[in-house]
C-alpha cells in the first residue's frame, strides 16, 4: 500500500503562495499512475475538509470552492510525487495539511501522511 509523505509548509504572509509536496513510499510506477489522490486540510477547531482532487490517465480536477482560481493540484507520476500549488493565500487558509491516495478512485482514502502545517498571517 502506498505512503505518503507531505512536505513544504511554511508561514507565509495573506497574498503569498507555497507549493506543497506529497512524496509516495512503497510503490511502483504502474500502480501509482492508476490512483486518484487529493488534499485535505484541518483548521484549528473544524473538522477535516477536502482542498482539491485529481484523477488518474485524464489529470481531471476538483477544487473546494474556497480555494478555486487559487489553488492548482497536479502530479508527477514519474517522481510519484503529488502537488498543491497554493497562490493568493489567505488567513483563513490556516491548516494542516493532508494528501492521501484513494486506489479505486470512489472516495475511499488511505496512505495519509502526517501532514504539513501552513500558517497565514495578515
Amino acid at each position: 500500500q502506498v505512503q505518503l509523505v507531505e512536505s513544504g509548509g511554511g508561514s507565509v504572509q495573506a497574498g503569498g503562495s507555497l507549493r506543497l509536496s506529497c512524496a509516495a513510499t512503497a510503490y511502483t510506477y504502474s500502480t501509482y499512475r492508476r490512483y486518484c489522490f487529493g488534499w485535505f486540510r484541518r483548521a484549528p477547531g473544524k473538522e477535516r475538509e477536502g482542498v482539491a482532487n485529481i484523477g488518474t490517465s485524464d489529470g481531471s480536477t476538483t477544487y473546494a470552492d474556497s480555494v478555486k482560481g487559487r489553488f492548482t493540484i497536479f502530479r508527477d507520476n514519474a517522481k510519484g510525487t503529488l502537488y498543491l500549488q497554493m497562490n493568493s493565500l489567505k488567513p483563513e487558509d490556516t491548516a494542516i495539511y493532508y494528501c492521501a491516495a484513494d486506489p479505486g478512485c470512489g472516495g475511499r482514502w488511505s496512505g495519509w501522511g502526517q501532514g504539513t502545517q501552513v500558517t497565514v498571517s495578515s
